[in-house]
């Protein structure tokens, strides 16, 4: 089983709806300050279930919902998709891929 997917949109800077797929045995994920690496263990977090705004760097649930910026308007929520890879069935489902999704819309 390993991590294949993330899809986010409304979820702190990713006002857009935005997919990253991971091959199997990826190591890290690389980029330069402000490109949004952190904020993509907060939605692997945030999907999990976590429910506290400071584990994801902010004070209230809601300012994880894109806000908005002089050119573009804010999301009225945040959702993040995760899907596993589940064909080696480390899961006792009988599905290959198995996805989690939350939600939380901008009114908490």
């Amino acid at each position: 089983m390993y991590l294949k997917r993330i899809e986010m949109v409304g979820f702190k800077t990713f006002s857009q709806k935005t997919e990253i797929e991971f091959s199997r045995g990826f190591i890290a994920v690389v980029g330069p300050n402000g490109s949004g690496k952190s904020n993509l263990t907060d939605a692997i977090r945030f999907c999990l279930g976590e429910g506290s705004p400071k584990a994801m760097r902010a004070t209230k649930l809601e300012e994880l919902v894109f806000a908005g910026t002089p050119g573009k308007k804010g999301s009225p929520f945040a959702e993040v998709t995760i899907t596993f890879d589940n064909s080696d069935g480390v899961l006792p489902l009988d599905m290959p891929e198995v996805g989690i999704t939350r939600r939380l819309d901008a009114d908490g």
